[in-house]
Formats: C-alpha cells, structure tokens, sequence
C-alpha cells in the first residue's frame, strides 16, 4: 500500500467530472487499499479518486471510531434520498476548513463492491453526509462550492496564505 498525495482546493483538477470504472480488478482493488491507508493517515472519514487525481468514481468512507468500518463503494449513484440536515463539513482537500451544508438526512446508494458485485445501502447521518459529500468530488464539486461566494473567496485567500507559510 502507498499513501496518494491529496490535491488541495482550488486546484482545477477537483473539478473533473470521473468516469465509471468498466472492470473491476486488481488495479482497482490496488487503488481502494492506497486511498484507504491516504484516508486514515490523513485523518479522514472519507476520501473520493477525485482527490488523489484518479478520476474514476471510486470512493472509499469509514466512519466508525475505530477504523473497523471501511466502505469501498465503485460506481456508486443516489437512488433516493429523503429529509434535511445541516451538517458541519470538512474536507481532505480543504484542510482546516469547517462550515455547514444542508444534505439529505437518508441516502440510498447502489454501487458495486470490491468483487464487482452491485449492492444497495440504506444510509443515514453522517454516513448519508459523507456519502453525499463523497459522489460530490467525483462530479467534479467541492463542499465549499455550497457556500456564498464571499465565503469562498476566503477561504481561497486562507488556503494561499496557508501555503505560502510553509512553502
């Protein structure tokens, strides 16, 4: 396994749209592994391709306390969604930034699994948030994309600064 550099907002290449994976094999199985020791390292919940310049809709989330909970979803797609909340977000490719964002209280999502095999899942909380929050990146949207455009404009200005004190 191997750790992926992260991009950082705003680089452009958060705002490619993936494409669907057509086979899944152990190049893929190879890429879920490194995404997810990137995500724990990090540390994170969840973790698109997208972030790590790989723009297949691959996403991988665990948000259990203890790591035991990863959740590899491949091709994944929102078949409904239901209810409202407001939720603080954070995001690998936003470092330090927080803010609230409205998304769907349940998710259904259908996705294929490691093996290739379609599955659904009932999500609720923050796994419907992170989910949510995930199949953004892979259509090409960072979470901060929901804020107003001043907000935006400051934390681009943050991020700059940020960078350039440790570059």
């Amino acid at each position: 396994m191997a750790l992926l550099p992260i991009l950082r907002y705003p680089d452009p290449r958060l705002h490619t749209r993936a494409a669907p994976v057509r086979e899944v094999d152990d190049t893929v199985r190879k890429l879920i592994a490194d995404m997810a020791e990137t995500m724990y390292e990090a540390p994170g919940i969840g973790l698109a391709a997208t972030q790590v310049d790989v723009h297949r809709r691959i996403v991988v989330i665990d948000v259990s306390e203890d790591k035991s909970a990863l959740l590899a979803l491949i091709n994944p797609e929102i078949i409904s969604r239901s209810g409202e909340q407001i939720c603080e977000e954070g995001c690998l490719s936003v470092p330090g930034i927080y803010d609230k964002v409205a998304r769907a209280e349940k998710v259904r999502v259908q996705a294929l699994n490691q093996l290739g095999e379609r599955f659904e899942l009932d999500a609720e909380g923050l796994l419907a948030v992170c989910i949510q929050h995930e199949l953004d990146h892979l259509d090409g949207k960072v979470f901060v994309e929901y804020l107003s455009q001043l907000k935006q404009t400051r934390i681009k200005g943050k991020l700059a600064k940020k960078a350039r004190i440790t570059a």
